[in-house]
C-alpha cells in the first residue's frame, strides 16, 4: 500500500521522511502519536523524543494518521520512502 502525504514545506517532507523509516536497519523509528494540532502532528519516536511536523493541512494529518495507524499496531511495517519536494510517498506492506 502507497500513501502521499503532502508536507508544508520540503524541509517538513524530509523531516517526515526522516523520523518514519530509516532505509539502512529496514525499520520504523515511529511508536505513537502524541498529539494532532489543526495541520500540526506530534509523533513519539523509538528514543522517546517528540518530534513536531506541519502537513499541509488538517485532511493530510488526518490521513497520515490513518495511513500509519497500522504500522504503530504492528500489523504493517514500513518498506520504503520517497521525497518529491514537499510530497513524501510511503509504502507498507
Amino acid at each position: 500500500m502507497k500513501k502521499k502525504i503532502v508536507c508544508e514545506d520540503e524541509y517538513e517532507a524530509k523531516k517526515l521522511s526522516s523520523l518514519i523509516y530509516v532505509k539502512q536497519n529496514n525499520e520504523s523509528f515511529i511508536t505513537g502519536i502524541l498529539e494532532i494540532i489543526e495541520n500540526e502532528i506530534i509523533i513519539a519516536v523509538k528514543d522517546k523524543s517528540a518530534h513536531s511536523i506541519l502537513l499541509k493541512d488538517k485532511f493530510e494529518v488526518e490521513s497520515f494518521a490513518d495511513f500509519i495507524q497500522s504500522v504503530l499496531e504492528k500489523r504493517h511495517r514500513i518498506t520504503e520512502t520517497e521525497i518529491f519536494n514537499d510530497v513524501v510517498e510511503i509504502t507498507k506492506e
